[in-house]
């Protein structure tokens, strides 16, 4: 009795085939299966056809620099950084809300999601690749219409200079010195106007503001009722989060005690305030963006991505599929 009561007490180890791969134990969270979730999510929203936005992105670019050709030399390439970095913003935020609003309700139409939830794969990982996806889908897209619009910049700021020298060289100076400043600073004055790396820090921010959009309307699809909520609710908490701020200024002002201070903080982080990415009017304008309001900006993104994955996840566990 004894002997029996000690076998049965005893783990007996399981006989592994020699030869055979020992067996491996289930990681906890494993980037390879979010890379992989992302992969498929990209490849996903490239089938839906995504990228044919680019084609009238490239119109509009296109256009807008033969466009209003009577405008002084800096009204031309204003004009033409304005319509490409709002073109830029406009489809990258329809990327994000439209994008991200149709990955759960196609995966379970698809019936996606059951082969993937399964499998041993935490929820979380599965939302953090969706979310990934579309940003990587986000990323390539403005990479492509960035591309297109440098090049497009270039040429205009090209034309316009080889215009103006030869407006330059039919007119009569008092002396080579003052033609040769003349012209300098001619060139110097498009050029600022031109292709710059600061041109580059809005289309940074453009992308950073389309990432944020991005996992609000993640959020906000884990426990909508359908795709048409999701994105009217995504559009709704985009037009608060551009007029948060102003409604801050209006009801707070400077004398505000600390408590609707703290509401208004917490408010914020439910509704991003978008108004703190808008940085284009200041680039097409040629102000200097400084270094510092970047590394900013990139952090509050994080900072809301975390905050939004995270409720997401709380939301999505709870969730009957």
């Amino acid at each position: 009795m004894a002997t029996d009561s000690l076998l049965s007490s005893t783990t007996v180890p399981v006989a592994v085939p020699q030869g055979a791969p020992a067996p491996t134990r289930h990681r906890i969270f494993s980037p390879g299966r979010v890379i992989t979730i992302a992969g498929g999510t990209f490849t996903q929203l490239v089938r839906m056809k995504v990228f044919y936005f680019m084609a009238i992105f490239a119109v509009a670019v296109i256009a807008s620099s033969f466009a209003f050709a009577d405008l002084e030399t800096e009204g031309q390439l204003k004009l033409l950084k304005d319509v490409s970095l709002a073109a830029m913003s406009l489809f990258s935020m329809l990327f994000a809300i439209a994008g991200t609003a149709l990955l759960l309700p196609r995966d379970i139409e698809d019936r996606t999601i059951y082969t993937i939830l399964c499998k041993p794969v935490p929820r979380l990982e599965y939302l953090l690749g969706k979310m990934l996806g579309v940003v990587w889908l986000i990323l390539i897209s403005l990479l492509l219409m960035d591309t297109l619009f440098c090049v497009v910049l270039h040429l205009k700021t090209q034309s316009i200079i080889s215009t103006q020298m030869e407006v330059l060289s039919a007119m009569k100076f008092p002396s080579p010195d003052a033609r040769d400043a003349s012209i300098s600073q001619v060139q110097e004055t498009i050029l600022k106007q031109g292709m710059t790396w600061n041109l580059q820090f809005g289309v940074l921010a453009v992308f950073l503001k389309a990432v944020v959009l991005t996992g609000t309307t993640l959020l906000l699809s884990t426990f909508a009722s359908s795709t048409i909520f999701t994105i009217m609710s995504s559009l709704a908490v985009m037009i608060i989060g551009q007029a948060q701020s102003l409604a801050r200024d209006v009801f707070l002002g400077q004398d505000a005690s600390t408590v609707p201070r703290i509401i208004a903080g917490a408010v914020s982080l439910v509704f991003p305030d978008f108004k703190g990415f808008d940085i284009v009017d200041a680039v097409v304008s040629g102000t200097v963006v400084e270094g510092l309001i970047m590394l900013k900006m990139t952090g509050l993104t994080l900072v809301y991505m975390v905050i939004h994955l995270l409720a997401a996840y709380v939301m999505f566990s709870d969730k009957e599929i």
